[in-house]
This record gives structure tokens, sequence and C-alpha cells, in this order.
């Protein structure tokens, strides 16, 4: 019994300092900490894991980029400083990280939204169309209902990545308005129904961090009669979010399509929301798991990590208090067939 009794004794002493000295190390893209978006959700996921397991908060910290010449230096001080985990969010980091990786080939990274190839990287990709396609869906219907017919998309920098978001919600808004038969691309890159019957206006930003610039093109959108719009664009997203609330509050029905967490907070004026619903991301689910997997020594290095609406990785709220159940039954049905393989999403938007 004694000698039980000291085993015990004898492994809480070596775990306790373990436990206490798991460190991470998280680094932001030029969006910052509090972008109500992507850096933000991944930040929730580690801080998640760090409560969940009562560890010191002092031992879980961030570094704010203010240009992407801060990537490797800021990656650089944590790995310096011994974080057990070094998490980069966001595909702007793919050349800083890899650099990076092999300059410290002990210390463990995880990349988010890109693929690294190194032994001492895990990455976390994510099916950004199987998400869109979805709120597609619950756009077309919504303007259907409302008797609308323009939307839109707005993206940050025109990389094939964003365009995923692009190519899934125009395909969801396709699969939803199948009395729709031709789609055709305009020279303003909308894509049009029908000779004009429905109209998707696209436009990009070429900024992730712009919010004026979000709201300066929402403003163009909803004026040509955009009724939805869904961004995929980070903090200059924000923008586009603040319009739709500012001309709700107006008395103009317009709505917003969040991205990556469900932003419905940030379009609340009063008791209502600008925020139809939103395209969640589950980068926090990301930033958990690899944490989780790091400290229990089951780093995946060298692979990558796929997050899709099987594994419910992406999708769309729990609660979506603007939305009729009609739409979100049809929705659901649309994200099962996906699930189960039987609508494929194309990553490549329609030429």
């Amino acid at each position: 019994m004694k000698k039980a009794l000291l085993a015990l004794l004898i492994v809480a002493l070596v775990g306790a300092p373990v436990f206490a000295q798991f460190k991470v190390g998280f680094v932001t893209d030029t969006g910052g900490i509090d972008d109500k978006s992507f850096n933000q959700g991944t930040w929730e996921g580690i801080v998640r894991f760090q409560k969940d397991n009562k560890m010191p908060a002092a031992n879980f910290k961030y570094l704010q980029s203010s240009a992407e010449a801060d990537y490797i230096p800021n990656l650089s001080a944590f790995a310096d400083e011994g974080a057990n985990l070094i998490i980069a969010s966001g595909f702007l980091f793919e050349k800083a990280i890899g650099d990076v990786a092999t300059n410290y080939p002990t210390s463990k990274f995880l990349v988010i939204d890109t693929t690294v190839a190194k032994p001492n990287v895990v990455s976390a990709s994510f099916a950004e169309h199987e998400g869109s396609f979805l709120v597609g869906v619950a756009a077309a219907l919504k303007a259907k209902a409302d008797g609308k017919n323009v939307i839109g998309f707005l993206g940050g920098m025109q990389f094939a990545l964003i365009e995923k978001f692009q190519a899934g919600y125009e395909q969801g808004v396709q699969a939803a308005l199948p009395e729709y038969k031709s789609w055709k691309r305009g020279a303003d890159m909308s894509l049009v129904a029908d000779g004009g019957k429905f109209t998707i206006l696209v436009d990009y930003a070429g900024d992730f961090a712009a919010p004026d610039k979000g709201q300066t093109i929402a403003q163009k959108q909803f004026n040509k009669g955009a009724y939805i719009i869904f961004h995929a664009a980070g903090g200059t997203g924000n923008g586009m979010i603040k319009e739709a609330k500012e001309r709700q509050q107006k008395g103009q029905m317009v709505w917003a399509i969040g991205v990556d967490k469900d932003q419905y907070a940030d379009g609340l004026y009063g008791t209502k929301s600008a925020v139809l619903t939103s395209m969640t991301k589950r980068v926090d689910v990301a930033a958990y798991t690899v944490c989780k997997m790091t400290y229990e020594g089951k780093f995946p290095g060298g692979k990558t990590l796929i997050f899709n609406v099987a594994n419910e990785g992406v999708g769309m709220p729990e609660k979506n208090p603007n939305l009729s159940a009609d739409i979100l039954k049809v929705a659901k049905d649309f994200e099962a067939k996906i699930a189960s393989g039987k609508i494929k999403v194309s990553e490549i938007p329609q030429k």
C-alpha cells in the first residue's frame, strides 16, 4: 500500500512541473487579436484549453503583428522562449512559418489555413467552400422569401483560399434556386442568372484589416440593390456589418452574413442584429485540438488536419434567430448531403 502511494506521489510530483510549464504562443496576422473573426476565434480556442485544464494563464501568450515583417520575429520570439506549441493564424504565414520551423527544428508549430510541409509543423485546413455553400442557401432563400433578387459577396484579398468562400456561396445560391437555369459571370465579376433575374455581386477589397474599405464596398453593393452580403474579409468585413447595422437602424432592411465565428453579436443594436447568420469556421476547435494533442505527447507533426462539414469543422451557428425554421431545415438537408458526399462542392468559382 505504501509503495503504491509512493508511486502516485512520484507521478504527481513529476507531472506537476510539466503541467505548469506547458506554454503556448499565438501570433496574429495584421487583423489583431480582437478582429471579431479569425484571430479572435483562434485565441478563444487556446484560452478554452488553458481554462479547461486549469493551467497558468501566464503561460499562454499572444503577439500581434502590425505588418507582415513582424511574422518571423514574433514566431522566433516564442521559439526562443521555449514555447511547447507556437500557433500562427492565417494563410499569409505560409512562408514565415516554413522559415522559422527550419530555423527551430525542435520547436512545434500549428499553422491555420494553409499547409506547410515540415516535420515539426501541423497544418489545419478547412473546407470553407462547404460552409459557404450553406450560407449561400440561406441567403438565396431569405432573399426569395422577401421578394429580393440581388445579394453580394465581399472578399478580402483575391487568393485561391478566399475564392473558395465565393465558390461555395455561389453554388449554394444556385442549388437553392433551381428555377434559374443559366448563370453567367459579368465583366464586373457579378454572377447573373437568366439574363438578370437574380444577381450575386462580387467585390474584393484587397485588404483584411480595412473596415473603412469594407464599409465603402458595402455601401456600393447595397446601393446596387443587394439585400444580403456575405463577407470573407476578416477585419475588413466588420465595416460591411457596420454598414448593414446602420442601415437597419435607419429602417432599411438589409443583412450581413458573418464569417469564421458567429458574428450575430457584432450586428447588435438594441435587441436586434443585422447579422442574418454566419459561416462558422471552427478555428477555435483546430487550436484547442492541437493544443490537447501536443500536451498529451501526440503532436501530429508533418500532417494536415481537415475540418469540414462532416466533422463539424465548418457550418452555421446552432442558433440563427433571423432565419425561419423552413430555411434552416433546407440548409440542414443540404448539410447532410454534403456530409454524406452526395453533394460535392467545388473550390473554384464559376468562370
